[in-house]
């Protein structure tokens, strides 16, 4: 099973971030989307929990807890402590030990973040409504106010997502974005650059842009990687982002 290790978090003691692939080779008998899909509103929930088995599988994994979230492309953002699923969320923050958080995507972003001094974390999902409403700057803030995190110590981390030659968009929601990541040039409708509306969005609420990982990969792009909704429609499964704090007398390795 491929996993990407993400490295920016490398420097925070004991915490680990993953990328799930979609790893096409992966068969399970009677699934409806192949690969490891492990998204809660694409699939059964005895398909995912199959897969679920599947991902913690992986050693690197053994022996944490993870909570998710039932995503709705909102902003509301809960804090957790142990594992759980969260219905209508689309932000999870935490300062526990043991536990991950999980964001799901095919398309749109995810979003982790973690502070080397307080050891919280948080992860998002911002899609084009959750960029367009901010969850990521609110999701900073609520790491601020929750657990003292200075924003320009944060360490942050941009999933891969659909790129901007892909994105295209309807006047209506492009004018919701500032222009400067608007493309109305080179196509017959707007597209729009979410990772670079992220990342700015991410500055400007105080994150160091060295402290600042933008995975490179487009979801639409590379069919053998990711799931992308805007290629696969309603048979498109999801990538999950994690991230948590591993326990000190855990055995997890890198």
């Amino acid at each position: 099973m491929n996993l990407h290790s993400i490295e920016i978090f490398r420097d925070i003691p004991g915490t680990r971030a993953w990328f799930t692939l979609k790893n096409p080779e992966l068969v399970q008998p009677g699934h409806t989307i192949a690969g490891l899909n492990l998204g809660l509103n694409s699939t059964s929930d005895a398909e995912f929990n199959e897969n679920r088995r599947e991902l913690f599988s992986d050693p690197d994994l053994s022996g944490m807890d993870i909570a998710i979230a039932r995503q709705v492309h909102g902003t509301r953002i809960v804090e957790v402590r142990e594992e759980t699923v969260v219905n209508e969320c689309d932000g999870l923050v935490t300062s526990a030990s043991g536990l991950l958080l999980g964001i799901q995507v095919a398309d749109c972003a995810a979003v982790l973040v973690a502070h080397p001094g307080s050891g919280s974390m948080g992860a998002f999902h911002a899609g084009w409504r959750g960029a367009v409403e901010g969850i990521v700057p609110k999701g900073v803030k609520r790491l601020e106010e929750l657990y003292g995190c200075s924003p320009s110590e944060l360490r942050a981390w941009i999933s891969p997502s659909i790129c901007l030659k892909h994105f295209e968009v309807g006047a209506e929601v492009a004018k919701q974005f500032p222009g400067l990541f608007v493309d109305e040039e080179r196509w017959d409708k707007p597209h729009v650059d979410l990772k670079g509306v992220i990342t700015s969005q991410l500055v400007d609420s105080g994150v160091d842009k060295n402290r600042i990982e933008v995975h490179g990969g487009c979801t639409f792009c590379d069919s053998r990687e990711y799931y992308s909704w805007r290629r696969e429609g309603e048979r498109a499964g999801r990538m999950m982002a994690l991230i948590g704090r591993v326990p000190v007398q855990s055995t997890v390795h890198r």
